[in-house]
């Protein structure tokens, strides 16, 4: 690990010049500046103070092999620092940063050489400040090549006589020498793997910060001129931003016609209109569905090795394998944002019952289905009609047995070369006899809705189920689960919580057992209240054989009875007091498990 870093020193000014050549690339000045503009105002400050600013890293990337024979040599990327230097380069040169709707604006750090005190002379300008003639608004001016020391004192000293000239020479000077402070630069040799540079960083940053292997790649991408890469960048930031923000189509269709020009654009514009929000993917999101979908591989370390030329075998790189990833790359996120691709897909997941963002159990499931909906479309073996059954099938087994979550990548790879050499229905059949067996459905499903939480996936898929089957809320002839299955606040304790914590003392873990849950109207369980189980579900049954009005809106007791059932409610829920309550939750958890199974094998 020691020899494959090295540790220099260079001053703000040095680090400038480099990027200003090119010799340090910084990937992320595309994508929008997230730091606050206190935090710029304190690194300026710790700047002039001389106080230590952690370590920059950069990771040279490898020399490549061209076709003529000769080498290319690699340019060195800013892996991390990238908001300090951009701190830099907006307050000291003056140059603008993206905000968060990516319009460029002006981050300017007003300096107070009149200063008393320990109170920093630095503040982010205000109308407030600018109009006070003892704050000089905006720094950059002091670092820009025609700035003169001498008419500036006489300036400033002319609208504020009670300044020394002298003093304010001194303080000029401190300020200027900003310029000249040193950073440390920690260099990572290109031989160094993905692995490696994490730990490295990991090591140095004091938060501990992950820097994920997405992120080396969208480094990677920006960084390649060449192959198109900073516009490839640039639109999968876009894409994402879209995703969430539809409105901000106007900014980009207005303020960046050189994207406006390219394919990309082309194929984000529909988002403009969109305000499905199942699946508002990340540049990770994007990045790993298209290398799985084109490349036939799982693991981002791999897709930063082929970008940059190399090759696994004779463990070189060559300008070949850089080109032609380039372009799968290109290919992948293309049909990552096509329209009919994305809401085909989502459509998929919604017809499943996965109607909202609060059913969606792991991103790592969610791409891996759409990666395999991509792949299915293209599988002659997979009937066109059949593709969007087995992508429902496969993530709801995913869900199920938390198949892609954690940490998944090496999961996702092995299926992905196991579906490359079997063929998908093959492996598909192996997987699922494998996974959902009997002992499955009738031990290991019931026993994983042992939970309080409503975020496993055996309580999400039940959910899901519910939607799918168009399920009435408990006592409700009308009004659906998918109605309120996105509003936690709408579930209700079918043994109430004040009756299980006052009558019986039990703790929370145990009154919040998800199969203690159950959807209904807001005015329903209002009504309901603390009774116990037996007592209101009796009145319930009562009131549909008298024809008496009671909290719900069932009359009869046929559809009643229906109605237990579709909520998994057992039979003899009518005589359950708090002392069945351990009973009760064995039974439904049964029946939740085999309500699951229907579901899943009518999909």
């Amino acid at each position: 690990m020691k020899d494959c870093y090295s540790v220099t020193q260079y001053s703000v000014q040095q680090i400038l010049g480099l990027i200003t050549s090119g010799d340090i690339a910084i990937p992320e000045i595309q994508r929008p500046f997230v730091w606050d503009s206190t935090k710029v105002r304190d690194l300026v400050d710790s700047l002039y103070h001389g106080y230590p600013t952690g370590y920059l890293i950069t990771w040279k990337n490898p020399d490549v092999k061209v076709k003529d024979g000769g080498t290319a040599e690699g340019k060195t990327v800013l892996i991390d620092g990238q908001q300090r230097v951009t701190v830099i380069m907006a307050a000291l040169a003056g140059l603008p940063v993206l905000n968060s709707d990516y319009e460029r604006k002006r981050i300017k750090i007003a300096f107070n050489p009149m200063y008393e005190g320990e109170a920093t002379p630095f503040a982010v300008l205000t109308p407030v400040i600018e109009k006070d003639s003892k704050w000089i608004p905006d720094i950059a001016r002091f670092f820009s090549g025609d700035f003169s020391t001498f008419r500036f004192i006489n300036e400033y000293c002319a609208a504020n006589p009670s300044c020394d000239p002298d003093a304010l020479d001194a303080k000029l000077t401190d300020l200027r020498a900003i310029a000249t402070r040193q950073l440390g630069v920690i260099v990572v040799d290109a031989e160094c793997t993905i692995d490696e540079v994490t730990d490295i960083f990991i090591r140095i940053n004091s938060m501990g910060a992950v820097l994920s292997q997405a992120d080396f790649a969208m480094s990677k991408i920006a960084a390649d001129e060449v192959h198109g890469g900073n516009m490839l960048r640039k639109a999968i930031d876009y894409y994402c931003h879209l995703a969430v923000k539809p409105e901000f189509w106007s900014v980009v269709s207005s303020a960046d016609q050189e994207y406006m020009a390219t394919e990309y654009a082309k194929k984000a514009e529909w988002l403009k209109d969109d305000k499905d929000d199942i699946y508002d993917p990340d540049y990770n999101d994007v990045l790993r569905v298209a290398f799985m979908y084109r490349f036939g591989r799982g693991k981002l370390a791999d897709l930063v090795s082929l970008l940059s030329g190399r090759d696994f075998e004779t463990r070189d790189f060559k300008s070949e394998i850089a080109d032609e990833s380039f372009e799968k790359l290109r290919e992948g996120v293309l049909k990552f944002m096509d329209r009919y691709n994305f809401q085909d897909f989502t459509l998929a997941l919604k017809s499943a019952g996965f109607v909202g963002p609060s059913l969606i159990y792991s991103t790592g499931a969610v791409n891996f289905a759409y990666n395999l909906y991509l792949r299915l479309r293209e599988d002659s073996s997979v009937l066109s009609t059949e593709v969007k059954r087995y992508v429902q099938r496969w993530y709801v087994m995913s869900v199920l047995t938390g198949r892609y979550s954690g940490s998944s990548e090496s999961v996702m790879d092995r299926d992905i070369r196991r579906i490359a050499e079997q063929g998908f229905l093959p492996f598909y059949n192996d997987v699922v006899r494998a996974q959902l067996s009997d002992t499955f459905w009738d031990v290991q499903l019931p026993q994983s809705l042992i939970t309080t939480s409503t975020r496993t996936g055996a309580w999400l898929v039940y959910c899901a189920a519910q939607v799918r089957s168009a399920d009435n809320t408990l006592f409700s002839a009308g009004f659906k689960v998918s109605d309120i299955v996105t509003t936690i606040g709408d579930v209700h304790h079918i043994f109430p919580r004040k009756y299980l914590q006052k009558d019986y003392e039990l703790p929370q873990r145990l009154y919040n057992q998800v199969a203690n849950y159950a959807f209904l109207e807001k005015r329903i369980n209002i009504a309901i209240g603390a009774q116990c189980p037996g007592d209101y579900f009796t009145t319930a049954l009562d009131a549909c054989t008298t024809g008496d009005s009671y909290f719900g809106d069932i009359s009869d007791e046929q559809t009643l009875m229906e109605n237990l059932a579709e909520n998994c409610i057992p039979e003899d829920i009518f005589f359950m007091t708090g002392d069945d309550y351990d009973r009760f939750l064995d039974e439904r958890r049964g029946l939740m498990a085999k309500k699951i199974k229907e579901y899943f094998l009518s999909l």
